[in-house]
C-alpha cells in the first residue's frame, strides 16, 4: 500500500497533524526566508529605512503571484489525489506529466507579464516617491523566478496528493538556507541592497524546483516522472483548470483587495508602510499554519471523495476546523503577546515596533475567522466545488474591502480605521461559507459521485 492510500485509511485526528503540519512548516520556512530579505536590508543595507519600506510595499503583489501559484497548484493537488484514492495509476500518470507542463507554461507568462505591470501596479498603489525606484528593482528581479516558483509549487502538490508532505519540507529548507547565505553575501559582501535579495530569492527558487524534481524522478509509484512522457492530456488538463483557476481566483481576490489596502497604508508615509510590512509579516506566518489545515482538509477529502468514503470526507472537514482554530488562534495570540520582540528582528527604530504591534493587536486574534474561510473552501474544492467560495470570497472580501477603503477609511484615515476591514471581513466570508457548506453539504456527501470534467 502506497503513501497515499493511507490517507483513507487510520484515526483523522493524528493523520491530519502529521500531514498539515509539514505543509505548515513548509510555508513558514518559505516565509521565513523570504522575511530574511526584508531583515537583511533592514539592518544591513546602505539605505536601510528606505530599502526595508520598498521590499515591504512589494508585500502585496509578491503575495498576489504566490496565490496564484499556489491556487493553479490546487487543481492538480485535486485532481490526482481523487485519481489516486480512486487507484486509477493510468490517468494519475496522465495528470502529473500534464501538471508540470501547465506549471512551465503558467510560470513563463507571469514572469513576461510582471515584467511589464511592476512599474504601473506600484505607481497605482500610491507607492511613496522616495521608495518607488527599488521596489520597482525588487519586484522586476524577484519576477524572473517566476517560472521555478510554479513549478515547485505543481512538484510539491503532486507530492502532497500523495500523503507526502515531508519532502517538500526538506527540499524548501535546503533551498532556504541558500537563499539566506545568498542575501548576506549580496547585500553586505556585494552591496547589492534590494537587487540583491531579490536575486538571492530567484536562485533560492531554482534550486527548489530542482531538487523536488530529482524527488519525482526517483518515485517508484505510479506519480514518478518521465520526461518521454511529459505532454499535456486534454481530460487532466480540463480537471486541473476546472479546480485550479477559481482556486487562483479566489487567492487573486483576497491579494487584489490587500493591494487595495496597502495602496491606503502608503498614504500614511513610509514609517507606516514599514511598520505594516512586520505585521503583514506575522499573519502570514499564521495563514499558513491556518491554510495547512484547508490544504489537509482538500486533499482528505478529495481521496476519500474519490474512493467513495463520503463519511470520512464529513469527518476531516469537522477535525481540520477543529484542529485549524485551536493551534492557529493559539500561535496568532502569542505573537501579540510577543509582538514588540517580533518586530525588533526587522526594525531598530521603536517607533515603528510599536505601530507593527498596533496592526498586530487590531488583526491577529481574529485569524479563527480565516481557518473557517480555509477548510471550508478546501472541503469544497475537494468535492469538486471550486467556483462556490470564489464566489463568495469575491463579493465578502474583496467587495467589502474595496468598499471599506473607497468609503470608511476616506472618512476616518487612520491606521487603525483601515486595519479594522480585516476582521470584519474574514467574519462575513466564514459565515456566508458556513451557511452555503450547510445547505450544500447534504446534497453534496450523499449525492452520486460527481465525475469532473
Amino acid at each position: 500500500m502506497n503513501e497515499g492510500n493511507n490517507l483513507r485509511h487510520g484515526t483523522l485526528w493524528k493523520q491530519i497533524l502529521l500531514f498539515a503540519f509539514p505543509i505548515a512548516a513548509t510555508s513558514m520556512l518559505q516565509q521565513l526566508f523570504n522575511s530574511a530579505d526584508v531583515a537583511v536590508v533592514g539592518r544591513f543595507s546602505q539605505q536601510k529605512d528606505l530599502a526595508l519600506a520598498a521590499v515591504g510595499s512589494t508585500s502585496s503583489i509578491v503575495n498576489l503571484y504566490i496565490t496564484i501559484f499556489t491556487g493553479l497548484a490546487v487543481g492538480a493537488n485535486v485532481i490526482i489525489a481523487r485519481l489516486l484514492g480512486a487507484e486509477e495509476k493510468a490517468a494519475v500518470r496522465k495528470a502529473v506529466h500534464t501538471a508540470l507542463i501547465v506549471a512551465v507554461i503558467g510560470g513563463a507568462g507571469l514572469m513576461v507579464l510582471g515584467q511589464f505591470l511592476s512599474g504601473p501596479l506600484l505607481s497605482w498603489m500610491d507607492t511613496p516617491e522616495n521608495i518607488i525606484h527599488l521596489a520597482r528593482k525588487y519586484l522586476r528581479i524577484y519576477l524572473l523566478g517566476a517560472v521555478f516558483q510554479m513549478v515547485y509549487n505543481f512538484e510539491a502538490a503532486i507530492l502532497r496528493a500523495n500523503g507526502d508532505t515531508k519532502r517538500p519540507l526538506l527540499c524548501l529548507l535546503l533551498s532556504g538556507v541558500v537563499n539566506v547565505v545568498l542575501n548576506l553575501l549580496f547585500v553586505i559582501g556585494f552591496h547589492m541592497d534590494v537587487a540583491g535579495v531579490a536575486l538571492a530569492t530567484v536562485i533560492a527558487d531554482v534550486v527548489g524546483a530542482v531538487l523536488l524534481w530529482r524527488c519525482l524522478r526517483r518515485e517508484e509509484g505510479p506519480i514518478r516522472v518521465e520526461p518521454a512522457l511529459l505532454r499535456i492530456d486534454k481530460k487532466p488538463l480540463r480537471g486541473i483548470l476546472y479546480i485550479g483557476i477559481p482556486a487562483a481566483i479566489q487567492g487573486m481576490m483576497f491579494n487584489i483587495a490587500n493591494v487595495i489596502i496597502q495602496s491606503g497604508i502608503n498614504r500614511l508615509g513610509s514609517e507606516v508602510v514599514a511598520a505594516s510590512t512586520i505585521g503583514v509579516t506575522a499573519e502570514i506566518f499564521v495563514y499558513y499554519l491556518l491554510n495547512s489545515f484547508g490544504q489537509a482538509s482538500m486533499t482528505f477529502t478529495g481521496q476519500n471523495y474519490g474512493a467513495g468514503n463520503l463519511a470520512r470526507c464529513r469527518q476531516a472537514s469537522k477535525w481540520c476546523l477543529l484542529l485549524g482554530v485551536l493551534f492557529s488562534e493559539t500561535f496568532a495570540l502569542l505573537l501579540v503577546a510577543f509582538g514588540l520582540p517580533f518586530a525588533g528582528l526587522y526594525t531598530m527604530e521603536m517607533s515603528i515596533a510599536l505601530l507593527a504591534l498596533t496592526r498586530m493587536r487590531w488583526v491577529l486574534p481574529f485569524e479563527l475567522f480565516n481557518v473557517v474561510i480555509e477548510v471550508l473552501s478546501g472541503t469544497l474544492r475537494g468535492l469538486g466545488y471550486s467556483f462556490v467560495p470564489t464566489i463568495l470570497c469575491a463579493v465578502f472580501v474583496c467587495g467589502l474591502r474595496i468598499v471599506w477603503v473607497a468609503q470608511i477609511f476616506q472618512r476616518f484615515p487612520t491606521f487603525q480605521g483601515l486595519l479594522l476591514v480585516y476582521p470584519v471581513s474574514w467574519l462575513a466570508t466564514g459565515v456566508a461559507l458556513a451557511i452555503a457548506y450547510a445547505i450544500l453539504k447534504k446534497k453534496l456527501l450523499t449525492e452520486k459521485k460527481q465525475e469532473w470534467r
